[in-house]
């Protein structure tokens, strides 16, 4: 596949920076959802809404064969199976500084993934802006240890769980945009979707069946907003920003996240924001213009 255009689209552009609003202040709101949904409960119900709207939009489209649906099932898989799942213990082990420190490297591991699996160039300087913006996160992030025991095996196996969701999550990014390449955006995403739906009812199954579960409104309103925001609207439009953006631009981008989740804790739940907090931003707004740098090529005169 050869790498986009140098001069992005401002359109594709303006659609992604939309996307890293909706999906940074997903971090938070579903910290308000889990307050009264459980986490494998909250995952499934998230795809359960969006479920409908990808199955419409099959509607009137030939079938894929069965080796492109068998493709597509393992996308979902990998995907919601495995990178969501995983994420969600995840955080239930870990602090969030460490689960956001983790999940920043989804950038990077996407863009590893694309150079290899979409045939994209990163030059040296995408690569020192990318350790840039992941430095600035860092900052924001970290949290040293003050006196706390040494770290606990259930602890540890968080930091696993994290690390393994962000390698699925990076992966399910680059090979459903490499697969939509012949199959198109919408079928990959729906038949991903649908397919991960279904990987996630049997954890939804146990929860519901082991424990009281009664939703507030306000955690039926972040199930809409994940369910419809997040994940249909979301999907497509990363899915396209892969197709028409270099993968170093769409990655970097993803950067802003954490720091939109963080400033909007601070705004629901109180949290602090220093100078550390401001340091890590200007980080991060560096190394995203290191990655997004593309050098003119001289024309002769």
């Amino acid at each position: 596949m050869p790498e986009p255009s140098a001069k992005p689209p401002v359109a594709a552009i303006a659609a992604l920076l939309g996307l890293v609003v909706i999906w940074g202040l997903s971090i938070p709101l579903t910290k308000l959802a889990l307050v009264s949904i459980p986490p494998l409960t909250l995952t499934a119900l998230r795809y359960l809404v969006a479920a409908p709207f990808f199955a419409l939009v099959l509607l009137g489209r030939p079938l894929p064969t069965g080796r492109v649906l068998w493709k597509m099932a393992l996308l979902g898989l990998l995907g919601m199976g495995v990178g969501q799942e995983m994420q969600v213990l995840a955080v239930q082990r870990v602090s969030a500084s460490v689960a956001t420190l983790i999940s920043a490297s989804i950038p990077i591991l996407t863009v590893i993934l694309a150079t290899w699996r979409l045939g994209q160039r990163i030059r040296p300087w995408h690569a020192l802006g990318l350790a840039t913006a992941l430095g600035g996160i860092f900052l924001v992030a970290y949290v040293p240890d003050t006196g706390a025991p040494g770290l606990a095996a259930s602890v540890l196996a968080g930091d696993a769980m994290a690390l393994v969701s962000s390698v699925a999550v990076a992966g399910y990014y680059v090979f459903s945009a490499e697969l939509a390449i012949a199959e198109g955006v919408v079928p990959v995403a729906a038949w991903g979707s649908l397919f991960g739906t279904l990987v996630l009812l049997p954890g939804a199954t146990w929860e519901m069946a082991t424990r009281h579960i009664a939703p507030s409104p306000t955690a039926w309103a972040v199930v809409l907003y994940l369910g419809l925001l997040v994940t249909v609207l979301g999907i497509w439009v990363w899915l396209r920003a892969l197709q028409t953006l270099p993968a170093r631009i769409a990655a970097s981008s993803q950067y802003l996240q954490p720091l939109i989740g963080i400033a909007a804790s601070a705004v629901l739940f109180g949290d602090t924001l220093g100078s550390r907090f401001a340091a890590g931003t200007a980080l991060v707004f560096v190394g995203i213009g290191l990655s997004a740098f593309t050098r003119r090529q001289r024309t002769a005169r």
